[in-house]
């Protein structure tokens, strides 16, 4: 499966905005492995402002070793302060 540092990494050196075809040659000539070019040619056909808007668009989790369960945990954990909390103290 490919994963958002792969579609970043074979996509780093291509100048934005970029169509889907762009990418996609930009992968191919980078040598992107048959899962990344398989990902990017299931890309809808927009211009991409740059390589994050290409991974989310294919569909690729930015942390996929996070899981859903792990982030609503975090989210409602009392003991992780927002900087607003923690400037207050200031």
């Amino acid at each position: 499966m490919a994963s958002y540092a792969d579609v970043l990494h074979y996509l780093s050196s291509l100048d934005y905005p970029a169509e889907k075809d762009d990418v996609v040659r930009e992968a191919e000539r980078e040598g992107a492995p048959p899962d990344v070019l398989r990902a990017l040619r299931a890309l809808p056909p927009v211009d991409y402002a740059n390589g994050n808007e290409v991974a989310r668009s294919a569909g690729i989790e930015a942390a996929p070793e996070v899981g859903s369960a792990q982030r609503a945990t975090q989210a409602r954990d009392k003991r992780h302060q927002r900087v607003s909390q923690h400037l207050r103290g200031i």
